[in-house]
């Protein structure tokens, strides 16, 4: 289908092509996220890729009370926002709640709905009447076609920007798996974004923190890609094993140019053959 893209702040989502959302899983410092954004932009810029930087100012959802949620609200913004002034990429976060949709509009240019809560009425309205384009993440418990009611819920407010995103669908306990055609059929309802981080994570596998299988995701990015996923969504890190979230899956800023170029090659040809 000729499917319509949806801008963010200059990068476009959707209508051909290839773009990159990318940044640690949370907010580990200023200088952290301003220091992977820039890495990632001039590896995107010289790719021709459009670039969107990704940090979240609170992770509410993790295993443990111990675990490092983030800075928080009012400190993540003025992170974010640090980025986005510094380098001129779009950014992102995730909210969690219907009053976090209006401050986090002032900075963000995509709002981030989590896959937990893609069903949750209210805070899919808050973002949508927020007037910045949202992104719905699939719920693991939810079917490609299931999530057509996100999408109405976004749209009922006016906001038409919506994109959703895939990460994977429950396998019984801490198993996920990808099921390549989720993607055009979603694309049916708007343009698809590929988690190709998130979805290879064994969710509470270690016990008090999720695991992971890192090994996977060049694999499942470079199958999205052929699927038609528009855009790709990776959490990066300079030193894997010290990530304060997702430590088994975020993908080593080192090998990101090799990884974005593989899927780069693949774009293309899938969209010349589109043609």
């Amino acid at each position: 289908m000729g499917l319509a893209g949806v801008d963010v702040a200059g990068v476009t989502i959707g209508g051909g092509g290839l773009c990159v959302i990318a940044g640690p899983c949370v907010i580990e410092s200023r200088d952290h996220c301003l220091a992977l954004a820039a890495h990632a932009a001039e590896v995107c810029g010289r790719l021709g890729l459009g670039y969107i930087f990704k940090a979240s100012f609170d992770k509410a959802n993790r295993s443990r009370m111990a675990s490092s949620r983030g800075p928080g609200l009012d400190e993540g913004l003025a992170i974010l926002a640090a980025v986005k002034r510094g380098l001129g990429v779009p950014v992102t976060s995730d909210i969690h709640e219907t009053a976090q949709a209006e401050p986090a509009a002032t900075v963000l240019d995509l709002l981030q709905i989590p896959a937990f809560l893609c069903r949750q009425t209210d805070l899919l309205l808050a973002a949508g009447r927020a007037g910045r384009p949202v992104n719905v993440k699939k719920g693991q418990f939810l079917s490609p076609e299931e999530m057509v009611g996100p999408v109405e819920k976004v749209r009922s407010t006016g906001n038409g920007n919506v994109v959703l995103t895939e990460r994977g669908t429950f396998f019984g306990y801490h198993r996920l798996v990808n099921d390549m055609t989720a993607i055009p059929r979603m694309r049916e309802l708007a343009p698809v974004v590929f988690d190709a981080t998130h979805s290879c994570q064994l969710p509470g596998a270690a016990g008090d923190r999720s695991g992971g299988q890192r090994q996977f995701v060049p694999a499942l990015a470079r199958a999205a890609v052929a699927a038609g996923a528009d855009a790709l969504f990776l959490e990066i890190h300079d030193d894997p094993p010290r990530a304060l979230s997702d430590a088994e899956t975020v993908w080593p800023l080192d090998w990101l140019e090799a990884l974005l170029t593989d899927c780069l090659r693949i774009a293309q040809a899938r969209d010349s053959l589109a043609c």
